[in-house]
């Protein structure tokens, strides 16, 4: 597994593998699938099952439940590949120091962008369409079945780390949560400075920005 920062493992905000707007339930498709399916799969039974356990509702049980969330999809999410994907060819030009401060906000990030969505999980459906193989990498292909029968597609890739396979990007409707993000950071860096796209992350993730940093929004409503 490619190396994750240990003050980030406690830190993984439960994207649960459905980047794009919501928890939702899933539901076997009819395309073919393959090792990089079934572990996916496997991660979110887990994940609905923390979400559906009755002595974990309520908000007393809010700290306990997003905690085992965090764990259960930590163990699916290359985070640290997919902070230096995010960054491009700015990644280069960062100390060690400054990668490490960045997964950690890139992390921050996403939480404050998913985790109150994962968290109102209401039973939405998604289907295992496809899964495509090349090599140590893997793309899982699906589909979101919204209450008024909207379909969101969100595929997965993934590359293979022994006999594991770990989510590095998201594509929703068509854009890449990746290159989302590389596109929003470069042009700050490029305009500004790393320094300032540090401030803007750290003011998001506290809730005092109203920024444009942020995930690829769906045309489905």
């Amino acid at each position: 597994m490619t190396a994750k920062y240990s003050d980030t493992r406690c830190r993984w905000k439960a994207l649960v593998l459905a980047g794009a707007a919501m928890a939702v339930l899933w539901t076997p498709g009819l395309g073919l699938a393959g090792p990089a399916t079934d572990q996916v799969k496997g991660t979110v039974d887990q994940v609905l099952k923390i979400l559906t356990d009755p002595t974990l509702k309520g908000e007393q049980k809010t700290k306990e439940r997003r905690a085992q969330l965090r764990k259960t999809v930590l163990e699916r999410f290359d985070f640290s590949e997919m902070s230096k994907r995010s960054m491009g060819r700015h990644w280069s030009e960062r100390t060690p120091e400054e990668r490490k401060d960045f997964v950690r906000l890139f992390t921050d990030l996403l939480e404050r962008a998913y985790i109150d969505r994962v968290d109102g999980y209401t039973g939405e459906q998604i289907l295992y369409l496809e899964e495509t193989a090349d090599g140590n990498y893997s793309e899982v292909r699906t589909k979101i079945m919204t209450k008024r029968n909207q379909e969101i597609p969100i595929n997965y890739r993934l590359q293979k780390d022994s006999s594991s396979w770990e989510v590095y990007d998201i594509i929703i409707e068509g854009v890449s949560l990746v290159n989302n993000y590389r596109t929003q950071f470069s042009k700050i860096i490029r305009t500004s400075s790393y320094q300032e796209l540090a401030k803007k992350m750290q003011a998001k993730v506290e809730g005092e920005e109203k920024s444009e940093l942020g995930p690829p929004k769906s045309k489905v409503r």
